[in-house]
């Protein structure tokens, strides 16, 4: 597996780098921000962590940017930023996680196992209102139109539609979506609902995947 860490902190880069080489993982590193968008673009990545400020170009844009180009390998943010708005900003761009500093490595190293956990074979089909999706080819359809949805998009409404005319309470959502076992801003839920929405084009008409005001979601016909 080839990771790309994009740091300009000459001694946390070092750290990473080997601590991830001594788990067989190969690691490039960049240390601006021009450069590891360049390496990013240039060469495939199995995940990318990046650094959120970076000289020349935020991690914030080199994320923007290269799910624009459609980029959709995993990537997780190493960011000193704790805010929940911060948090917020990071996802909407594409990224699948975030770290905050200081981490510790072997916390950083799940979350890395997590997002390359392969998907399991599956013919499985799933259907709400007009939409539908395959999980063995990974796709999403607005009747004949397909939806492209980031990985984590994906996941999130296959597990509505798993669970289809039952309640998912937010704790078993991040649970289960995003595989944290401790306590966390289920907030991030709220984004990924929000833009599933818009890219299904889902309005109050078609109210398929529904709010359960403090308790969850559920995805009804």
């Amino acid at each position: 597996m080839r990771i790309l860490l994009i740091e300009d902190e000459p001694g946390i880069a070092r750290f990473l780098k080997q601590g991830l080489e001594e788990e067989a993982y190969t690691v490039d590193v960049a240390d601006t921000g021009p450069a590891g968008l360049a390496q990013a673009q240039a060469q495939a990545y199995d995940l990318l962590l990046v650094d959120w400020m970076l000289p020349g170009l935020t991690g914030l844009e080199i994320c923007r940017q290269l799910r624009a180009a459609q980029h959709a390998e995993p990537l997780i943010f190493l960011t000193a930023k704790d805010t929940v708005q911060d948090t917020i900003g990071g996802l909407q761009a594409g990224a699948n996680d975030y770290i905050k500093k200081p981490f510790h490595f072997d916390e950083l190293l799940e979350r890395i196992k997590v997002q390359l956990r392969p998907l399991p074979a599956s013919t499985e089909q799933f259907t709400v209102g007009p939409i539908r999706l395959d999980v063995a080819t990974h796709q999403v359809f607005r009747g004949e139109e397909e939806v492209p949805l980031t990985q984590k998009e994906f996941a999130l409404l296959e597990y509505l539609l798993r669970h289809k005319g039952k309640v998912c309470r937010r704790q078993s959502i991040i649970e289960n979506v995003w595989d944290i076992h401790f306590e966390y801003n289920t907030g991030v839920i709220d984004v990924y609902m929000n833009a599933l929405r818009k890219k299904l084009r889902l309005n109050k008409d078609e109210d398929y995947l529904q709010t359960i005001r403090g308790i969850g979601y559920v995805a009804r016909d």
